[in-house]
């Protein structure tokens, strides 16, 4: 059957159909192979969320805050920076834009503890709290459309920035215990997600599942054709993001 001009979008006149044809055999689409990014991501994560919540929870003393801070600078931003920049080039942009979100977010935490007097509580950084716990929970709702395991690592990050946020922003130690609680279940399932992407990409198959379904069970399951025949609307390849 052959294609008319009216059935493709964009082609209006014979001259712009027989152009497209032309064009058509000599674009190529080049796609490069990656390792997956997430474990290292969902590692730092596990690490911020246990340091965060021995401070919380009086396992070290608040005098350590300044050793923690260097802890979510140099470990945890850039194990997420990490991830983040890999997962855009994976083009997986919720994860990436989630892991970016989290990597920022711990950049600034670090900071703000660094400089602060030890056990301080900081309002401003409480409303930023309010900000990323609000980005994380819409990252994790979008994310539970293809991975039901890293929906839920964000959606309890979320709820962690919320309870940390409303701690610095009233002073309740009920604020900053529940925080240090819901760190606890942060670390466990955030170790899991990434010890199951791990192993996801070391063999090759699912061996600790991740909830996947829809594109996200695809990726792993589906064709190559299944894969890439989107590719041409994907940002990089068509016109404008």
């Amino acid at each position: 059957m052959t294609e008319r001009v009216a059935d493709r979008p964009g082609l209006k006149t014979a001259g712009e159909d027989a152009a497209w044809n032309a064009l058509r055999e000599r674009v190529v689409i080049s796609l490069r192979p990656i390792g997956a990014p997430t474990s290292i991501g969902f590692f730092g994560l596990a690490a911020a969320s246990l340091t965060l919540t021995g401070l919380q929870l009086g396992w070290v003393s608040q005098v350590e805050g300044k050793h923690l801070a260097l802890v979510l600078i140099g470990f945890v931003f850039l194990a997420q920076l990490l991830a983040a920049i890999f997962g855009f080039l994976g083009r997986d942009g919720t994860a990436a834009t989630a892991m970016a979100t989290l990597a920022l977010t711990w950049l600034v935490v670090g900071l703000v503890l660094y400089t602060s007097t030890p056990g301080a509580t900081s309002p401003g950084l409480g409303l930023f709290l309010l900000f990323a716990g609000t980005a994380m929970g819409l990252s994790g709702l979008t994310a539970a459309l293809s991975k039901l395991v890293p929906a839920v690592v964000f959606l309890l990050a979320s709820i962690r920035f919320f309870l940390t946020g409303g701690y610095h922003l009233t002073g309740g130690t009920g604020w900053k215990v529940a925080g240090g609680y819901v760190g606890i279940l942060l670390f466990v399932v955030a170790v899991y997600a990434a010890w199951a992407s791990e192993l996801e990409d070391a063999t090759g198959r699912t061996v600790l599942p991740l909830g996947r379904r829809g594109k996200g069970k695809v990726a792993v399951t589906g064709s190559l054709l299944e894969q890439v025949k989107d590719v041409t609307t994907e940002p990089g390849v068509r016109e404008q993001l």
